[in-house]
Protein backbone atom coordinates (compact mmCIF):
# COMPACT_ATOMS: atom_id res chain seq x y z
CA UNK A 1 0.00 0.00 0.00
CA UNK A 2 1.22 3.77 -0.55
CA UNK A 3 0.97 5.79 2.26
CA UNK A 4 -0.49 9.29 1.99
CA UNK A 5 -0.73 12.87 3.38
CA UNK A 6 -4.09 13.95 4.28
CA UNK A 7 -4.91 17.49 5.14
CA UNK A 8 -8.10 18.72 6.27
CA UNK A 9 -9.37 21.94 7.23
CA UNK A 10 -11.71 22.34 9.67
CA UNK A 11 -12.43 25.63 12.04
CA UNK A 12 -11.48 25.34 15.40
CA UNK A 13 -9.94 21.97 15.15
CA UNK A 14 -7.56 22.71 17.71
CA UNK A 15 -10.51 23.17 20.16
CA UNK A 16 -12.11 19.65 19.47
CA UNK A 17 -12.50 17.87 22.93
CA UNK A 18 -11.60 14.14 23.38
CA UNK A 19 -14.66 12.98 23.05
CA UNK A 20 -15.36 14.78 19.49
CA UNK A 21 -12.13 13.54 18.29
CA UNK A 22 -13.05 10.05 19.87
CA UNK A 23 -16.73 10.43 17.81
CA UNK A 24 -14.52 11.13 14.40
CA UNK A 25 -12.20 8.16 14.92
CA UNK A 26 -15.26 5.68 15.16
CA UNK A 27 -16.87 7.42 11.99
CA UNK A 28 -13.50 7.06 10.76
CA UNK A 29 -13.41 3.33 11.81
CA UNK A 30 -16.59 2.91 10.30
CA UNK A 31 -16.00 3.96 6.95
CA UNK A 32 -12.79 2.31 7.03
CA UNK A 33 -14.74 -1.49 7.43
CA UNK A 34 -16.98 -0.70 4.54
CA UNK A 35 -14.79 0.21 2.30
CA UNK A 36 -13.61 -3.25 1.55
CA UNK A 37 -10.52 -2.82 0.35
CA UNK A 38 -7.22 -2.93 1.96
CA UNK A 39 -6.90 0.81 4.02
CA UNK A 40 -4.94 1.60 7.49
CA UNK A 41 -5.64 4.72 9.01
CA UNK A 42 -1.62 5.06 10.69
CA UNK A 43 -2.68 8.69 12.47
CA UNK A 44 -3.59 12.15 13.04
CA UNK A 45 -2.45 15.27 14.00
CA UNK A 46 -4.71 18.26 15.24
CA UNK A 47 -2.40 21.75 14.90
CA UNK A 48 -4.52 24.97 14.61
CA UNK A 49 -7.67 24.59 12.10
CA UNK A 50 -6.03 21.80 10.27
CA UNK A 51 -6.33 17.89 11.07
CA UNK A 52 -3.37 16.36 9.57
CA UNK A 53 -3.68 12.54 8.74
CA UNK A 54 -1.61 9.42 7.79
CA UNK A 55 -3.45 6.77 5.68
CA UNK A 56 -2.27 4.15 3.34
CA UNK A 57 -4.22 2.58 0.47
CA UNK A 58 -3.65 1.42 -2.73
CA UNK A 59 -4.48 5.07 -4.65
CA UNK A 60 -5.67 8.42 -3.90
CA UNK A 61 -9.06 8.07 -4.80
CA UNK A 62 -9.56 5.51 -2.29
CA UNK A 63 -8.36 8.02 0.30
CA UNK A 64 -10.82 10.42 -1.23
CA UNK A 65 -13.88 7.80 -0.68
CA UNK A 66 -12.95 7.40 2.82
CA UNK A 67 -13.69 10.95 3.16
CA UNK A 68 -16.88 10.76 1.46
CA UNK A 69 -18.07 8.10 3.12
CA UNK A 70 -16.80 9.64 6.78
CA UNK A 71 -18.01 12.68 5.80
CA UNK A 72 -14.64 14.82 6.57
CA UNK A 73 -13.00 17.34 4.22
CA UNK A 74 -9.25 16.44 2.08
CA UNK A 75 -8.72 19.43 1.11
CA UNK A 76 -5.29 17.81 0.23
CA UNK A 77 -4.06 14.83 -0.64
CA UNK A 78 -0.48 13.85 -1.20
CA UNK A 79 1.44 10.86 -1.67
CA UNK A 80 4.38 10.14 0.66
CA UNK A 81 7.61 10.03 -1.77
CA UNK A 82 10.18 9.11 0.96
CA UNK A 83 10.24 9.09 4.79
CA UNK A 84 13.16 9.78 6.98
CA UNK A 85 13.93 10.57 10.65
CA UNK A 86 17.07 10.95 13.07
CA UNK A 87 18.01 7.36 12.35
CA UNK A 88 18.69 8.02 8.66
CA UNK A 89 21.77 9.84 9.69
CA UNK A 90 23.48 6.59 10.69
CA UNK A 91 22.82 5.51 6.81
CA UNK A 92 25.61 8.66 5.68
CA UNK A 93 27.51 7.33 8.43
CA UNK A 94 28.22 4.14 6.57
Amino acid sequence: MKRFIIEREIENAGDLTVDQLAGIAQTSNEAVASLGVPYTWVNSYVAGDKIYCVHEAEDAETILEHARRGGFPANKVTEVANEFGPQSAQSAAS
